[in-house]
């Protein structure tokens, strides 16, 4: 095999983008081609944020804002994964963060039914602070403003303690993408929490944050954003991440997603992070978004079934409760008719009694002898 032919070979999906005119006959032919096609470097690299741009626009299956994809995106073991996890925690906690790596942070239950993967990202980063992001899909039962607090405290305690002072504990910060709105009464984003004097206001150190993002909130920075009222370049690096995160798989905010990925160097790591992985994959990470959806399902379920059934027996009482009353009352008219009968009767006979005494008392006053009283009755 020539040389030409080897390299023809080599690189022939790269050779499938020349244009048709383009005919390779030697070595000769093969070089000239390839300078006169990759005349500079910068090309390679545009075509290349083209080309996954364009992917973005034919691929509507992955949404970050379902924490199964939003956790595949930012703990993907790549750089290009990393890249973006950076890019995301900086932008989140307005400083620059350096040596990101991703912490397990599998749940240790207590036991086995309760056993279940936790689908947040816990890092650590600049020399060990610390910080879990969490998608949160919908609303849920439970409390989270208290899940929060609980899970920053978990990022606290965790640290190595042996050996240090309360001066090396490193700062946590514990950060929620809500797809749901939790303070109506505010358009704020993000919410901010710490704790703080109540009156002045200074905080009591800067050890806990944890922080908010209700996603929906930027429906109305969005659609100026489309209407082109307000440009792209003018959004604070949070105000684009939101976006992406929760614009990226909706096929109207396609050109806007677009921008986004020129101008943002972390989301374009973000995207070639989606993309670099196999379709078999991607086919595991909808199969686990589809399980954890019927699991989260299932539970819902079982929450109102165990709820209806408390108060069904709560209302059965209540019902068995007046049930017993009226039996009750029943059962006292029985009685009373039942002992009204036997006065009745007894009164009866005191009555009968008193008459026979009257008509007695009566026939002697008109002097009938006691024989002929008798022989009368």
């Amino acid at each position: 095999m020539g040389f030409g032919a080897e390299i023809q070979k080599k690189f022939s999906k790269i050779f499938n983008f020349f244009p048709s005119r383009v005919m390779l006959y030697s070595s000769t032919h093969i070089y000239i081609c390839m300078k006169r096609y990759f005349k500079s470097s910068w090309f390679l690299a545009r075509r290349g944020r083209r080309q996954t741009l364009k992917n973005v626009a034919e691929d509507e299956s992955l949404n970050l804002t379902k924490d199964t994809f939003f956790k595949f995106a930012f703990s993907f073991n790549s750089e290009d994964s990393r890249e973006a996890l950076r890019s995301l925690l900086s932008a989140c906690t307005r400083r620059e963060v350096t040596d990101v790596q991703i912490i397990n942070n599998d749940v240790n239950t207590l036991y086995q039914g309760a056993k279940q993967s936790r689908l947040d990202v816990c890092v650590t980063f600049n020399d060990g602070e610390a910080a879990s992001l969490e998608m949160q899909a919908c609303k849920t039962s439970d409390e989270l403003g208290k899940r929060a607090e609980y899970y920053a405290v978990m990022l606290v305690a965790g640290q190595e303690a042996h050996g240090k002072t309360y001066r090396d504990i490193k700062r946590v910060y514990q950060i929620f993408f809500l797809n749901d709105v939790l303070y109506a009464n505010s358009d704020k984003i993000p919410r901010r929490y710490y704790y703080q004097e109540e009156a002045e206001h200074d905080r009591l150190s800067n050890l806990t944050e944890i922080i908010f993002y209700e996603l929906p909130k930027l429906e109305k920075l969005v659609a100026e954003c489309l209407k082109k009222r307000k440009k792209t370049k003018f959004l604070t690096k949070e105000e684009k991440w939101c976006i992406y995160l929760r614009y990226r798989h909706e096929k109207r905010a396609k050109t806007l997603i677009e921008r986004l990925c020129y101008e943002e160097v972390g989301i374009m790591k973000a995207e070639q992070t989606i993309y670099k992985v196999s379709p078999s994959y991607k086919e595991y990470i909808r199969k686990l978004g589809i399980l954890k959806n019927n699991l989260d399902h299932n539970q819902a379920m079982l929450e109102s079934r165990e709820a209806g059934i408390a108060e069904g027996i709560e209302k059965g009482r209540e019902e068995g409760r007046e049930a017993g009353i009226a039996e009750g009352i029943e059962k006292g008219h029985e009685e009373g008719r039942e002992a009204g009968i036997a006065e009745g009767i007894e009164k009866g006979r005191e009555e009968e009694k008193n008459e026979y005494r009257l008509f007695v008392i009566d026939m002697l006053d008109k002097g009938f002898t006691p024989e002929e009283i008798r022989q009368r009755l």
